[in-house]
């Protein structure tokens, strides 16, 4: 099935190389996308953002391809700099030829290709053309023309709980055909390692809930309180971006002690700090419980390696890399405390070191049950990991401790609106696994039941087990 091509993806059966596959990957296209988890600015959807030029769409933010770039050797001017949009696009153009077998090289033609309907190889030879053929269809697009054309049903925003959540007010006011709702990321709350930016943060904690947070009582207070207005916007997700969990966590009164001291501009040692995060930890679990929401885990990324970059351009700006803590036993022990409380929420658990995805499958298994299917997730290949390998590793140890088609499917985890084919990406993997084992014998012949799981992984299980309803896209 495979045939050679100057621009593969251009190819109809693109990944796909087995009939089998071809014919899984029609049905998993068929389904629309259920974007659970992006970075996506709800401004800019209740907008409907239009954007100058392709530079601005396109490297705006990506910290995926300014790594490529400071990698090929390109000036930071013609990346985060101040060198004109098209000068940076030429840069990024110029790159291109280096990124074979770099998930970018397929990334960026499946977006020229779905998007600007532009089938060229990119290069610094083809970059003229390719700018103004894009330019020239992007006066055409805007966010909400580029979220039907994609069919995406459902997107889940990250949003601070200090939000008063004005713009997804706006956005289900307009009765676009994507239901957006913000997930509840409460991260800085436990930023009790740097006294100054928790102080500022609880005070606006405070100001957006009416609530005095100067003691653990009024915290807990206030998050609750914005817990209950985020679901009252339709939200049924919480997130976090934790190096790793932090145990059963210390007591309320320890607790209460580490956070006051805290406040008073003390900083915490190790095991206070922990001790802190995971009480805090487990009350949003409660939390979720309580409400019958599902949590988030993202788990294992080494932020801010570097310092002059950090001081340089501020963080997600391409200095992060994979972390390699010790995981299972602290997450076990978080799980655990829930559990035992009769609190434990369905989970997605996204993991950034592969040497942990076994491990973490094996935890998925510990903790199943409550007549839920897959209550706990092995989360698909997040952010370093959302490449062929990687995706194809997380389906492989899910495949093999698991239940693979209880999977709730892809994620964009993007904050570009050109990210949508990477869904594309995901299917046409997952067909193409499914369809070579057909073809080899080790899977069933049968069609009608290997669609039904296609489809269920595409869409279908994400729809069921995030409990939002789903637009009509």
């Amino acid at each position: 099935m495979a045939s050679r091509s100057p621009n593969p993806v251009a190819n109809p059966h693109f990944l796909l190389t087995t009939d089998a596959a071809c014919e899984l990957y029609r049905a998993a296209a068929d389904e629309p996308i259920y974007d659970y988890h992006c970075h996506l600015s709800p401004a800019e959807i209740a907008a409907d953002k239009r954007w100058e030029n392709l530079a601005e769409v396109w490297l705006g933010g990506d910290h995926y391809k300014w790594r490529a770039m400071r990698s090929n050797g390109v000036p930071e001017s013609h990346i985060t700099g101040a060198a004109s949009p098209y000068d940076k696009f030429l840069a990024y153009a110029a790159t291109m030829p280096r990124l074979l077998r770099n998930p970018l090289w397929d990334w960026t033609h499946l977006e020229l290709s779905r998007i600007f309907g532009i089938d060229e190889v990119l290069d610094e030879w083809s970059a003229p053309r390719i700018w103004e053929a894009a330019n020239a269809k992007l006066r055409q697009l805007s966010a909400h023309a580029i979220l039907k054309q994609f069919r995406v049903a459902v997107i889940g925003t990250t949003d601070d709980p200090c939000d008063d959540l004005a713009e997804h007010g706006a956005i289900a006011e307009l009765g676009i055909s994507t239901r957006v709702y913000p997930a509840f990321r409460p991260d800085k709350a436990l930023a009790a390692d740097n006294p100054a930016a928790l102080q500022a943060w609880t005070m606006q904690l405070g100001a957006a809930t009416d609530t005095n947070c100067s003691t653990l009582d009024g915290l807990l207070t206030a998050l609750e309180a914005a817990h209950a207005r985020f679901h009252a916007a339709g939200s049924r997700l919480s997130d976090h971006g934790v190096i790793h969990l932090f145990g059963a966590g210390g007591t309320k009164n320890e607790a209460a002690a580490i956070y006051e001291a805290t406040l008073r501009g003390e900083r915490p040692d190790a095991a206070a700090l922990d001790a802190y995060r995971g009480f805090l930890m487990v009350f949003f679990g409660e939390l979720d419980a309580a409400r019958g929401w599902a949590k988030q885990l993202h788990i294992g990324a080494y932020r801010n390696g570097s310092s002059r970059g950090l001081r340089e351009l501020g963080p997600d700006t391409g200095y992060d890399s994979i972390g390699d803590w010790p995981q299972i036993e602290r997450l076990a022990a978080y799980l655990d405390a829930l559990d035992a409380r009769g609190r434990l929420p369905r989970m997605v658990l996204y993991n950034l070191n592969p040497a942990d995805n076994y491990a973490l499958a094996t935890l998925c298994g510990t903790f199943q049950g409550d007549g839920i299917r897959g209550k706990i997730q092995l989360g698909s290949g997040w952010w370093f990991l959302d490449q062929l390998d990687g995706m194809r590793w997380q389906i492989d140890a899910l495949s093999q401790l698991g239940l693979l088609a209880n999977f709730v499917g892809m994620l964009t985890d993007s904050r570009s609106f050109l990210s949508y084919p990477r869904h594309e990406y995901f299917r046409r993997l997952l067909c193409r696994i499914l369809g070579e084992e057909v073809e080899e014998g080790k899977l069933p012949d049968n069609m009608p039941l290997l669609t039904g799981m296609v489809r269920d992984i595409s869409f279908r299980n994400a729809a069921a087990w995030f409990d939002m309803p789903v637009g009509t896209a």
